[in-house]
């Protein structure tokens, strides 16, 4: 092959190699040319030129292949545009001579071919370079048009395509020629023609004006004709030639317009003559309108479906702009169609009417217009159901009855309705969140409009409001539970109205069925609701006959929609449920017999619709509560199930007897039966197995059926990749919907909710939008082949066999039509049946079972129907699968072979190469290795039948079946096969594109098969490469998508395995083109094979991308296959030859993608789509940063415009209005101008959440790429080093402005996303430092952007999620430390503080949406935003009291001080939680509580409290599960932290009773919820155990074994608790008391080490190790230490006494010894030692403490040998131990004597100064706290010393001492009046006033007093004037007692008033009076 890459051919090459190699050799120089010519240098082209032109002409006459001919073309038209043209003229009269040529035969024709095609190449390549001599080339094209055949005319028709484009306008001339020439071709027999004729008249139509004025009408009617019998490919072509005429004619493009004065068409006639098409069809044409639609006959399927894509390329071309404008007046045209009487002559074609009118309005609506549009368009939707249902309830209420066509209006209204409706739902739930404006505007009545049609008198409309309403709830969930309310009171209301109890109950079923498309789900209380109205329904069901039906009916109905909401629902009402099952059916055969006879037609109408109702009920339950279906269940479940199996024998007698109308609810009864045991496990009802199985043979037999129905499950049988045997691949394409309806199977594409209401609730298969299922008759067969493959495999060999040989006859008996209706069953069934068998691992049976079979299948493989055919060969496989047998595939493969040697006719060669296929398939290539090189050989000659391409079809499909089921043993016939392929993909025409699809297939498994061996250089490997390679490059230049998305494929898999041999340079480029087709399946390949592309280089990917935007300007590859669906088409400027590719702008091929996830609804595709934008964003954001975040902020900018969702004003009439005034040209340009500078629609909302989740990732990218990223520093000073670095920081007000436009949109998804990416990058960001100012941080600018993100999360209405994860936010927010204001913070803290007061509201708060758990949801997470936040305030006040002071700042201040300083105080964002504290530890623990409860095991349920824990209900326990666990660590955490900080001495009442009202609020929520328990039943320590074992318990429980995905942070809040907790002195006495506790705690940590790795982790464990072991060391300590203590105190007690005795010497100055001071406060020390901890040592104890203080008592006795003892000294002894042991210890009578004598040996002293001292001590006891302790004293020495002071009057004192003595006594008696009652005051004041009184001097005695005796008044008149106030009622008592002392008091008050007065006038410098300088050395207190 490398010897073909030359510029010039390689004669010498060629001559050498074999006559069957030259075709490939030459068509790979042909592909060099084509690559080298475009980058050769000009010179050396024409140096050559003359040698190129000869050997490209002389290939003319060579007869060239289709490929060959087209890139010969090509390669010549390029050389002489980019060489000389000399001889241009002379090699196009060379080609026109072929062309006139006459010779015919086959052997010429290929060059004739080629001599087209290069003329029209080069017309195409230069256009009007060669106009001169086009007439003449025109005139010979169509000359020969007239006699050629099919090939032929294919090939001219595109040449004179390709003219018509290069010469634009200039080949006017010729226009009506080709115009006449090719219309008549449009129904060629050719289908290829009619695309060719298609595409060359859309051509036409761009110049030739005639074709949209004069000829309008007849392009119209020669297009429906063109869709008489016309298949998939015509239909597109023509469709979008008939679209774009019309599009045309309403509005011409503006260059045609100015050339020729034209007549336009209006919108009304273009309108109506498509219309013509949609409800007339093709032929028998009048000439007018009106006249046509007058005649009989039948609408043409095919036209119809061809005119409904015509509608939409009508739109499609106009644009977006345009449906927006004039959506009114459409909507009202299409939905006239269906009420047309011609659209709905019979229900299924109403039904495909209704069908082809939702396509219409999905494929524009849906894709052409932005979300504003949508919500304007759902408005107009909605006003004309409101119209139509006015109209109807008109005809309702017209009782007169003149409106005689009323009947027929509401039938027709009905389809109206379906599809507007259906239409209104699609739009909303695609617009999901975005929607609410459509809600919550009263003007639009969204909801009023459809709720009103659910009275409509048609079940249809009504269904189709109910789907509706589910819709909208499913787009926004806060709507669900208020739709159900509602429904279920007007439901209650409206019982009497039939049509209100059939559409009530229907909406309710659907907005159920809903339910679990809302994560919230609805309130537990709904499912009882549901049951009691449902209950009601059928128990009044009888009461009324005019309502028997549908009550009936609608009961049953809400019964199974109950059973969507699963197990935790239907739990509650099982045994209600089956009750009612149990009463539906007869108790008894005997009564089964006696209902027979009785009743008339309507009682037995009612039963069976019960009946069946019932047992759709069962199957809802079935199907949707496995968990329940216990065998006791299935048990209970039966008896009704056989009821029902023994009543289907009795009905056929019923029917007779009663009519025929009964016949419908008897297949819905057998239908709903055979749903049912389809569910159940056969064993269950083997005993009716014979019963059973006689009523489904004979049902798809069609034994008692006059109608020929066929099933619809066969092609869902056969294998996918039989498609295009089947034509299934339809099933693939975005016409899916409309094209279903020309299938060949009975009522195919007809389905309908009205054919069975119970779909309403169930869930929608995948990928469709609104539920169909397929009408009765349909159902009921397919139901019963189903069920017979689930029974067959369970039934005895003898039963089988009579079964098939029954099959055989049944085949036999039928005739003509029929017997294809019945042996089409018969084999779905046989199919169904051996798929069960295989799927069971069972056999088929004997020799005689399998013989039966075989003749049956056998005989099928000659079938003249295609479908049987295939469905015969899979039967064979699959019989080969489960007998498995080597003899026996020998036999069946001998068989084929013998047949295929000898056959000639097509049906057995096309039948039995399949069967070969199909046994490899299925035995797989061991299996049938034998049979390989027979198998290979037959097919590769077969393959070659070039008289049949049905044949090569076939054998080609069957050959890539083999290659790929036989694997590495096909590798000896890569060789043949692959050159064979080659040959075929040379030299069959391009039409036969079934024969390409099977070549692609084929090119595809041999790769496949070759498999990584390709990399090899080899010369067999090279060779089998390039073969590939130019397979590849063939495949992937044909005209059919399918052979296209083969190819892309192909290339898929040899990038897999060499992907240094596949050019991604030409590749990707073409890959991008494809993105935009129109159709699916190539979009579906091309993205796929991008996904794999860009997992490894994505790179070089997007660069190859790029560079296809700059090479836009080529015309060159001009596709011509854009489509309606093509979304690249929204400008209406020259469609047809834009490159494709422009498509790609300046975001490059990112942005095309992000553009795509607006458009396709595919799942597979947005799949792949979100992979590839993946992988692109793994490999590229980082070094691309600004281009990702500009495209990621470009989709989320459309939040901000959509967040003003008012819908289209009165001010857009108003523009439109002005451009109605403008003139023609005008407005054409704007049009197009507007339609290219906009994008195609702004991003939708589930594109908009993806973009905010790129978002996140890129965040997460950047963190592992550079720290540079998160510094803002480094980043610019790396900026300033080389611009083109790009760092993350550098973005981060875009960062936080996406996160802000998400967080605030109207899409909750969107808002979830938002605020996801707002915490992490609150994460990422909070620690950078901004640079310019010290101290502060980059994120405190963004404040407020983070409040008012946060504020609108917390509005009333939002959904439970949202406000949780938006406290999350609020918490990483408050503890990042970013805000350094505490106003500031307080905006956000108060966000936290206003959910708190929601979560005290208590369990059953009124207005409730969505599920209990979501309420617990919400509620946990506000504990777990407060937990967090109080972690982080702790760890601050920790931190800063662990720092030294700074000395500067008081913390004293007020709080208004704190905006003054930088940054904040330590605790204040303790100051913050602390409030909420009491609050917040209750709830806290209450939480933990629920969360052990919840953790223990299955075994354990029966213990959980009935009515579920603090924050969970018992009915939503599994839910709830999660949430606690998403929340429980943290909270963990802060209880740990609360209990060490209050030192576990806070108890429940306490926290209860601070907070004042909680009570009235709600049920305290208590932690030891024992029933009868009241909560201060239990003591501190008792409540502090509890909660030990609560927090050890959780800890432990989760250390256990924490989940692999378990967060870390769990773990380290798990082990931070717990090291927190071991802190606190309690807590640690605790768990070394309870070693159980403490070891299982380290084997726990001990695993954990063993089994995390973090080392945060690690070293966490170790830190609690250390912690207990601390603990354990402390205490064992302790515990020595309190032993050793007894055994030494003796000694040290018996030392302090002796010191004291022998050194507590009085001395002169009274001084105290430094031996007395410490041994005073040695007695301190050991007094107040708390040993007595345990019964031993408190004895011992006492008895020391005793015995020491009766020592001292008798130490302090003077004795006359002895120096005097210091009573000072002594007396304080005494005192510690009265102030410092207990009562108990030294109240005992002998020590108190001793200890009181010594005090009134000491008052009674003659030395002021221990007299002094000893008031002080007294003082001290006797204000004592232990009043035991002080009565005594104060009743024993109270006496004495009032004695003593009343003394002074008479002995006042002379030295300061005795004056301080005398004060000190003073005070002890205040001290004892303050002490006092408040009954005995005046009886203390009594002895304190006069006392105080009697030192007062007289005036005259004054003057001449010493000054101790003035200071002594002085300090009398103080305490007076002091204590009066203090207690005026009894200080008025006592002096009102003794008027003397009154005056006394009075005179000196005066005296001392008046000597004020004159110090002041004399101001003398003041005297100091200094204080008494006597003070005890050492303080003890």
């Amino acid at each position: 092959m490398e010897l073909a890459h030359s510029l010039l051919l390689n004669e010498e090459a060629l001559a050498q190699i074999t006559e069957a190699k030259r075709p490939v050799f030459i068509f790979e120089w042909l592909r060099f040319l084509d690559k080298v010519l475009v980058a050769a240098n000009k010179t050396d082209v024409k140096e050559k030129q003359k040698k190129l032109v000869e050997q490209l002409t002389g290939l003319i006459s060579s007869s060239p292949g289709p490929p060959t001919r087209k890139l010969l073309a090509k390669n010549l038209a390029a050389l002489y545009s980019i060489g000389d043209t000399f001889t241009v003229f002379q090699t196009l009269d060379k080609c026109n001579d072929i062309i006139r040529n006459k010779d015919d035969t086959a052997a010429y024709l290929p060059t004739k071919l080629a001599a087209v095609a290069c003329v029209g190449a080069f017309y195409e390549k230069m256009g009007r370079m060669l106009g001169s001599a086009f007439p003449e080339t025109v005139n010979n094209l169509l000359k020969s048009l007239k006699s050629a055949e099919s090939q032929g005319r294919s090939e001219i028709l595109m040449s004179l395509q390709k003219v018509l484009n290069g010469l634009g306008g200039a080949a006017a001339s010729s226009h009506r020629d080709i115009y006449k020439n090719a219309r008549s071709l449009l129904t060629d027999r050719s289908m290829a023609v009619r695309c060719a004729v298609a595409k060359c008249l859309l051509e036409l139509q761009n110049e030739a004006v005639f074709m949209w004025t004069a000829e309008l009408e007849n392009i119209a009617t020669l297009c429906f004709k063109a869709l008489e019998n016309s298949n998939y490919g015509v239909r597109v072509a023509v469709s979008k030639l008939l679209g774009t005429v019309m599009a045309t004619a309403l509005m011409p493009k503006q260059a045609t317009v100015m050339r020729q004065n034209v007549k336009r068409a209006t919108f009304d006639e273009v309108l109506e003559l498509m219309a013509t098409g949609f409800l007339r069809g093709g032929s028998g044409f009048l000439k007018s309108g009106g006249e046509m639609l007058k005649v009989g006959g039948s609408v043409n399927r095919e036209v119809r479906v061809g005119v409904t894509q015509a509608y939409v390329v009508f739109v499609t071309t106009l644009g977006g702009q345009w449906l927006e404008r004039s959506f009114a007046t459409f909507l009202s045209h299409v939905l006239d169609l269906v009420s047309h009487p011609r659209a709905t002559q019979t229900h299924v074609e109403a039904v495909y009417s209704r069908r082809c009118v939702s396509f219409i309005l999905r494929a524009t609506v849906g894709s052409l217009l932005g979300e504003k549009a949508q919500i304007a368009a759902a408005k107009e939707i909605c006003q004309a159901i409101g119209k139509q249902m006015k109209a109807v309830e008109a005809v309702v209420n017209d009782t007169s009855g003149e409106n005689k066509s009323g009947a027929a209006d509401i039938a027709a209204s009905q389809h109206v309705m379906v599809c507007a409706l259906q239409e209104l739902g699609s739009l909303v739930q695609s617009l999901n969140a975005t929607a609410s404006p459509l809600i919550q505007e009263a003007s639009i009545g969204l909801l009023e409009t459809v709720t009103s049609v659910l009275l409509h008198p048609s079940m249809a409309a009504r269904l189709a409001a109910a789907w509706c309403l589910r819709c909208v709830a499913v787009a926004l969930p806060f709507q669900l539970t208020p739709f159900l309310d509602r429904c279920a009171e007007r439901l209650n209301n409206l019982k009497t109205s039939p049509e209100a109890v059939s559409g009530y109950s229907f909406a309710m079923a659907a907005l159920l069925g809903g339910v679990h498309q809302c994560p919230l789900g609805i309130p537990h209380a709904k499912g009882k609701m549901v049951v009691s109205i449902a209950e009601d329904l059928l128990r009044t069901a009888a009461q009324n006959s005019r309502l028997s039906l549908q009550r009936t009916q609608a009961g049953w109905l809400l019964l199974g929609a109950l059973m969507t909401l699963g197990p935790s629902v239907v739990r509650y009402h099982l045994p209600k449920m089956l009750l009612l099952w149990r009463n539906v059916f007869p108790r008894s055969l005997k009564e089964l017999e006696a209902e027979k006879a009785r009743g008339d037609s309507f009682t037995w109408q009612v039963t069976l619709e019960g009946r069946a109702g019932a047992l759709c009920a069962m199957r809802s339950f079935v199907a949707h509560c496995p968990e329940l279906l216990t065998e006791d269940v299935i048990r209970k479940l039966m008896t009704p199930i056989e009821c029902a199996m023994t009543m289907m024998s009795h009905i056929p007698s019923v029917i007779k007897a009663h009519g025929a109308h009964l016949k419908a609810s008897a297949a819905m009864v057998r239908l709903r039966l055979y749903d049912i045991l389809a569910l159940l496990p056969p064993k269950t009802y083997e005993g009716s197995f014979n019963a059973l199985l006689r009523e489904l043979v004979a049902e798809f037999t069609l034994t008692d059926n006059s109608a020929n129905t066929t099933t619809s499950l066969l092609r869902s049988l056969c294998h996918y990749d039989d498609s295009v045997l089947l034509g299934s691949w339809l099933q693939e394409t975005d016409h899916k919907s409309i094209e279903d309806q020309l299938q060949p199977n009975s009522a195919s594409g007809s389905g309908a909710l009205e054919h069975d209401p119970s779909s309403i609730y169930l869930r929608i298969p995948a990928g469709e939008a609104v539920p169909g299922p397929l009408p009765l008759g349909v159902s009921v067969i397919d139901a019963s082949v189903a069920l017979f493959g689930v029974v067959f495999p369970h039934v005895s060999y003898k039963h089988r066999l009579q079964m098939l040989d029954h099959f055989a006859e049944c085949v036999k008996q039928a005739k003509g039509v029929r017997q294809q209706a019945v042996q089409l069953n018969i084999f779905t069934a046989v199919l169904s049946a051996l798929k069960g068998l295989a799927e069971n691992k069972s056999t088929l049976g004997p020799e005689e079972v399998r013989k039966s079979a075989l003749t049956l299948v056998m005989g099928a493989l000659d079938n003249p129907n295609p479908i049987l055919r295939c469905a015969a060969g899979e039967a064979l496989g699959r019989m080969a699968q489960v007998v498995g047998e080597a003899t026996f595939i020998a036999r069946m493969a001998q068989y084929s072979f013998d047949k295929l040697k000898s056959a000639r006719d097509v049906v057995s060669r096309t039948g039995h190469s399949l069967a070969l296929g199909c046994l490899h398939r299925y035995v797989g290539g061991i299996g049938s290795g034998q049979h390989l090189k027979t198998s290979v050989s037959i097919l590769l000659a077969l393959a070659q039948d070039g008289t049949s391409s049905e044949v090569q079809t076939w054998s080609l499909h069957s050959l890539a079946l083999i290659v790929d089921s036989s694997g590495p043993m096909y590798r000896g016939y890569v060789e043949p096969t692959l050159s064979l392929v080659l040959t075929l993909l040379l030299t069959v025409p391009p039409s036969h594109t079934e024969v390409h699809q099977c070549l692609g297939r084929c090119l595809g498994a041999i790769i496949t098969t070759v498999g990584p061996e390709l990399q090899g250089n080899g010369a067999t490997i090279s060779t089998i490469r390039s073969s590939c390679l130019v397979g590849c490059a063939i495949t992937q230049d044909h005209s059919d998508s399918l052979v296209q998305a083969a190819a892309i494929s192909c290339l898929q898999q040899l990038h897999m395995f060499a992907p240094r041999h596949v050019n991604l340079s030409s590749l990707v480029p073409s890959l991008c083109v494809h993105l935009c087709s129109s159709h699916l399946l190539l979009r579906r390949a091309a993205v796929a094979c991008l996904r794999q592309l860009a997992q490894r280089e994505a790179a070089e990917v997007c660069e190859y991308a790029m560079s296809l935007a700059k090479n836009a300007g080529d015309k060159e590859n001009s596709g011509t296959n854009v489509s309606p669906f093509a979304p690249g088409v929204s400008s209406r400027s020259d469609i047809h030859c834009r490159h494709q590719g422009v498509n790609i702008t300046e975001t490059g091929l990112e942005g095309l993608l992000f553009g795509m996830l607006d458009r396709e609804t595919d799942r597979k595709l947005c799949s792949d789509i979100h992979d590839t934008l993946g992988h692109m964003l793994s490999s590229l954001a980082v070094e691309k940063l600004s281009h990702w975040l500009m495209l990621c902020k470009d989709v989320l900018a459309a939040s901000s415009d959509m967040s003003t969702a008012t819908p289209l004003s009165s001010g857009k009439d108003e523009e439109s209005e002005k451009k109605d005034e403008m003139d023609d040209d005008t407005m054409f340009t704007t049009l197009g101008e507007e339609d290219k500078s906009k994008p195609f629609v702004a991003p939708r909302w589930a594109t908009r959440v993806f973009a905010a989740d790129c978002l996140c990732r890129i965040i997460n990218l950047c963190e592992n790429a550079d720290q540079a990223h998160f510094d803002l520093a480094m980043a610019r000073s790396a900026k300033l080093r080389n611009p083109t670095n790009d760092l993350l920081v550098l973005h981060l007000s875009d960062l936080i402005r996406m996160a802000f436009m998400a967080a605030t949109d109207h899409s909750n998804q969107l808002r979830m996303a938002g605020l996801q990416a707002l915490e992490d990058i609150i994460k990422k960001f909070a620690s950078v430092p901004e640079p310019e100012f010290p101290g502060q941080v980059i994120l405190e600018q963004y404040q407020a952007n983070v409040g008012a993100a946060l504020r609108p999360a917390f509005s009333q209405d939002t959904p439970s999620d949202i406000i949780a994860k938006a406290c999350q936010v609020c918490s990483t927010w408050i503890g990042s430390g970013v805000v350094s204001d505490l106003n500031d913070l307080r905006r956000v803290h108060n966000l936290l503080v206003s959910s708190l007061d929601k979560v005290q509201a208590g369990k059953g708060s009124s207005s409730q949406l969505y599920r209990e758990s979501a309420t617990t949801m919400e509620k946990l997470a506000v504990l777990k935003a407060w937990a967090e936040v109080y972690v982080v305030a702790m760890n601050i006040k920790k931190e800063a009291e662990s720092k030294p002071k700074r000395a500067i700042k008081s913390t004293d201040d007020d709080d208004d001080d704190f905006g003054t300083i930088d940054e904040l105080p330590p605790d204040s964002l303790i100051t913050l939680v602390q409030p909420e504290l009491p609050t917040l530890s209750r709830l806290w623990l209450a939480a933990l509580k629920d969360y052990a409860l919840l953790t223990l095991p299955a075994e354990f349920a029966s213990q959980l409290p009935a009515d579920g824990g603090a924050f969970y209900t018992p009915e939503t326990i599994d839910t709830a599960r999660l949430h606690y666990r998403n929340s429980w660590a943290p909270i963990l955490h802060a209880v740990a932290l609360w209990l060490n900080s209050t030192g576990f001495t806070c108890s429940e009442s306490a926290e209860a009773a601070a907070i004042p009202g909680l009570q009235k609020r709600s049920t305290p929520v208590n932690l030891n919820q024992a029933s009868g328990a009241t909560p201060s039943a239990k003591s501190l320590p008792e409540i502090n155990k509890d909660r030990m074992h609560l927090i050890l318990g959780v800890s432990i429980q989760f250390l256990c074994s924490p989940r692999p995905e378990e967060p870390i942070e769990h773990v380290t809040a798990c082990l931070q608790a717990l090291h927190t907790l071991l802190d606190s002195p309690y807590a640690r006495v605790h768990i070394a008391e309870d070693q159980l506790i403490g070891v299982e705690l380290l084997s726990v940590l001990h695993r954990l080490l063993l089994t995390w790795n973090p080392p945060s982790v690690q070293l966490l464990v170790t830190g609690v190790v250390q912690q207990i072991v601390r603990a354990a060391q402390d205490y064992l300590q302790e515990k020595r230490n309190t032993l050793r203590c007894m055994t030494i105190l003796p000694t040290i007690l018996f030392l302090i006494a002796r010191i004291l005795k022998d050194t507590a010497i009085k001395s002169a100055d009274n001084q105290v010894p430094p031996p007395v001071s410490a041994a005073l406060q040695g007695i301190k020390s050991i007094v107040t030692l708390s040993m007595a901890k345990t019964e031993d040592t408190q004895k011992q104890w006492t008895a020391l403490i005793r015995s020491t203080l009766a020592c001292i008592l008798e130490y302090s006795q003077p004795e006359d040998s002895m120096p005097m003892p210091d009573e000072v000294s002594m007396l304080t002894a005494i005192a510690l131990f009265l102030w410092s042991a207990s009562s108990e210890i030294i109240g005992v009578q002998s020590l108190q004597n001793g200890c009181m004598n010594r005090f009134k040996n000491a008052l009674n002293s003659c030395d002021p100064w221990v007299q002094a001292k000893c008031y002080q001590l007294l003082l001290s006891v006797f204000q004592h706290s232990n009043r035991a302790l002080s009565t005594p004293y104060i009743h024993s020495l109270a006496p004495i010393v009032v004695e003593k002071l009343k003394a002074v009057e008479r002995n006042r004192p002379a030295s300061s001492t005795e004056l301080l003595a005398v004060q000190e006594g003073i005070k002890v008696l205040e001290t004892l009046v303050a002490l006092g009652e408040e009954q005995n005051r005046v009886q203390l004041l009594a002895l304190l006033v006069p006392t105080l009184i009697s030192y007062l001097l007289d005036e005259n005695s004054f003057a001449s007093a010493s000054t101790v005796s003035k200071d002594l008044h002085e300090f009398a008149l103080q305490n007076l004037m002091h204590i009066g106030p203090l207690y005026p009622h009894a200080f008025k008592t006592v002096m009102g007692a003794a008027p003397e002392l009154k005056v006394r008091l009075e005179t000196a008050v005066r005296a001392s008033q008046a000597s004020k007065a004159k110090a002041a006038t004399r101001q003398p410098a003041p005297t100091v009076h200094s204080a008494p300088t006597i003070k005890l050395k050492t303080s003890f207190f």
